[in-house]
């Protein structure tokens, strides 16, 4: 179908989000982009940004094209880390995606509920690709949206036998507790010590917005598989050089993880290319072993890409216009 200039662009806000691309849905096409961004079909320029003076807020754009689904646009959005104290998401922003053969806009859609999606559902894939089929035991450190988002994706390719749950506020983590239990999975048990929370763990989340290291290496069990989510900048990270330097580390892009990942350039330095056993899409396609061993302590090093953005939002907007979700506008 030809589009024409009146062609009106679908507005889809964070509540269709969610009704259109459950976390089930989410993880094979999430799955999908990583392979295709590792067989070198997309392009994908750094993240840029620029942030007011003296605050810790930052506005990003991440654009991105992908071969397969044909898709180009990018997101736009707003991290403001102190909207989450007033219950708002951190993440806030748009989608916009166009037709990538003319270059009209098709659609612009709620941010927040995206990146949350996308972001646990590479989660769920990396740990797929690289945790032990036995793992069992998930340990989550924070306890805002992406804990949550995380559980739920973490759940759909482990069958978890426990959950344990660390937050710098222990209301906040009884209150997530409370919030995510759900029936016929185990009790998400609240404690006051990060490395308590780690012992026995062989399934590891971080999720914080820490800019200093909050886990230790020598916490984290051998067999142990470690996804780090927090940290988005290269001057932040979660977890201590000695993690990065004792694991098989994995990454979801080569270029935005030697330019952004913290934790690696902080352990590795110049040697960081070197220490990058491959992206997660490598390890998919066969290109890349995964995990060697049941000893073996494999890491995922999410930074987020706009090719699992533009993936999700590709979706979302073609179910949208199936079920007749979203409002139409003329720009």
């Amino acid at each position: 179908m030809r589009h024409t200039a009146s062609t009106p662009v679908l507005v889809i806000g964070g509540a269709d989000v969610r009704r259109l691309l459950p976390m089930e849905d989410c993880i094979p096409i999430v799955e999908s982009a990583m392979r295709e961004v590792s067989r070198g079909g997309a392009q994908l320029p750094l993240r840029i940004g620029c942030a007011p003076p003296g605050t810790p807020n930052i506005l990003a754009v991440m654009p991105g094209y992908l071969d397969e689904p044909p898709t180009i646009g990018a997101k736009v959005i707003a991290v403001y880390p102190a909207s989450a104290q007033r219950g708002l998401s951190s993440h806030m922003g748009v989608v916009v995606l166009f037709d990538s053969r003319e270059g009209l806009p098709l659609a612009i859609i709620d941010a927040a509920s995206i990146t949350s999606l996308r972001t646990a559902a590479a989660t769920a894939v990396a740990t797929k690709a690289l945790a032990s089929e036995a793992a069992a035991d998930l340990t989550i450190i924070g306890t805002g949206e992406q804990a949550a988002a995380h559980l739920d994706a973490i759940s759909l390719v482990r069958k978890l036998r426990s959950v344990r749950v660390w937050g710098r506020c222990k209301e906040k983590a009884y209150a997530f507790a409370d919030r995510e239990a759900r029936p016929g999975q185990p009790n998400i048990e609240v404690y006051g010590a990060v490395r308590d929370a780690l012992l026995g763990a062989d399934l590891v989340c971080t999720t914080t917005g820490s800019s200093e290291p909050i886990v230790e290496g020598a916490w984290i069990a051998q067999g142990t598989h470690v996804n780090l989510i927090g940290a988005s900048s290269a001057g932040a990270r979660e977890v201590d050089d000695a993690l990065v330097l004792r694991s098989s580390f994995f990454v979801d892009f080569r270029g935005s993880a030697l330019a952004q990942a913290g934790e690696l350039l902080s352990a590795m330095g110049s040697n960081a290319a070197k220490h990058i056993r491959g992206e997660i899409g490598e390890v998919l396609n066969g290109s890349v072993p995964g995990r060697t061993d049941e000893f073996e302590v494999t890491v995922y090093k999410s930074l987020g890409i706009a090719a699992q953005d533009l993936a999700a939002a590709h979706a979302i907007y073609q179910r949208a216009q199936q079920r007749g979700l979203g409002v139409r506008a003329e720009l």
